[in-house]
């Protein structure tokens, strides 16, 4: 992390009324600021009431901006000199990152000059300057990191979550998990009434530890005041077969599911490459099944889906891929920006209180609901 400390404001336009304002951290990603001010620009082009605080090097941000008129009237440059690396630890940079690029984005959330915040950064230190700037809501306990993961149903993903924020949860956390997830699916994917499951060893009842089954009987019990469907235990091969919307587990074993995920479909991109590349005839088989091709590699590309949602924050948080390019930096931003304009934060606050136990922090915010869905 820079030892450096300034950081100054650029006066621009991106607070003008009618625009959703995200709050984007150029720096600490595996591409630089390049891959990022692309990823803005494309999903500029798919959201014109889209507009920009973009945080870091001014001198590395403004000559890319300059080349993009459109993008850079809708953008304001915080530069900031300190950048969060991919191995600082996350107490180092509670102690000494205020003035980065990733404490930056975070604060513009807080203070309300932005509705989301996005991020390729450092996942346990973004995580942890949320949580000490943004604050959890009323009556979570822990945070979950949620993703999207592909299925065979008509709307073609599934939620899944914790898949890194803790490796740990205990029966009440996954029924928050469960709540914040079905509020998820029901502000980011447009589902009424989201399926949950519960990822087990084995669907029968007596499977799996003790936490688990008792975390089954409260999600069961919750499934009114949460808007939910309850289909009980799910195994690993239901993630991708579409029968359940929101997928909740602990984050050790969702991270995992995850990155084997991830790990797969790049295999199974690389095994048809080298298939359709083996001979003559092959190649000319690939061009014949191009258009199958394309769709199966839209299917499985993971930079559609690229971003997790940080859940049970006073604030929108995406984590996007370190590695993301400018089409997975895009697809980050496109989803905070769905999850602001649904309002999915005040949503999600109402839904938890709703069903906080006696004596939870939840209580303090019961008259936020609103009959609403959430």
């Amino acid at each position: 992390m820079s030892s450096e400390t300034s950081s100054t404001v650029d006066t621009g336009t991106a607070g003008e009324p009618g625009r959703i304002v995200i709050s984007v951290d150029a720096m600490g990603g595996d591409r630089g600021a390049a891959a990022v001010v692309l990823g803005m620009a494309d999903s500029l082009a798919q959201n014109p009431d889209l507009a920009f605080l973009v945080h870091g090097h001014e001198t590395e941000i403004r000559p890319l901006l300059d080349k993009r008129p459109d993008l850079a009237a809708r953008t304001t440059v915080v530069h900031c000199d300190a950048v969060v690396t991919m191995v600082d630890k996350p107490s180092h940079v509670l102690r000494h990152g205020q003035k980065t690029s990733m404490w930056s984005t975070i604060e513009a959330v807080r203070d309300g000059r932005a509705g989301a915040a996005v991020s390729c950064g450092n996942t346990g230190a973004l995580m942890a300057v949320s949580m000490i700037r943004l604050r959890k809501l009323a009556g979570v306990n822990r945070p979950a990191i949620a993703c999207l993961w592909p299925c065979r149903a008509a709307h073609g993903f599934a939620v899944m979550l914790d898949v890194g924020a803790d490796v740990k949860a205990d029966p009440q956390d996954l029924l928050q998990y469960a709540l914040m997830g079905a509020s998820y699916a029901r502000n980011g994917l447009g589902l009424a009434r989201p399926r949950v499951g519960l990822l087990n060893v084995g669907t029968e009842e007596h499977k799996g530890r003790p936490e688990i089954r008792e975390a089954q009987d409260l999600i069961a019990a919750a499934t009114e005041a949460g808007t939910f469907e309850y289909v009980g235990f799910v195994e690993g091969n239901d993630l991708p077969s579409g029968r359940v919307d929101v997928i909740v587990t602990d984050g050790f074993t969702g991270n995992i599911a995850l990155k084997t995920g991830e790990g797969t479909a790049k295999q199974v991109g690389d095994f048809l490459k080298e298939a359709f590349n083996a001979t003559f005839l092959s190649r000319i088989a690939a061009v014949l099944a191009l258009n199958s091709l394309k769709r199966l590699q839209m299917r499985i590309d993971p930079r559609r889906v690229n971003g997790g949602v940080f859940l049970g924050l006073n604030g929108t948080v995406v984590k996007s891929h370190g590695s993301a390019d400018a089409t997975g930096v895009s697809a980050a931003i496109q989803l905070a920006r769905r999850l602001v304009a649904s309002g999915f934060t005040d949503r999600l606050s109402a839904r938890l209180a709703s069903v906080a136990p006696p004596g939870q922090d939840g209580a303090v915010v019961q008259g936020e609901r609103t009959g609403s869905s959430s």
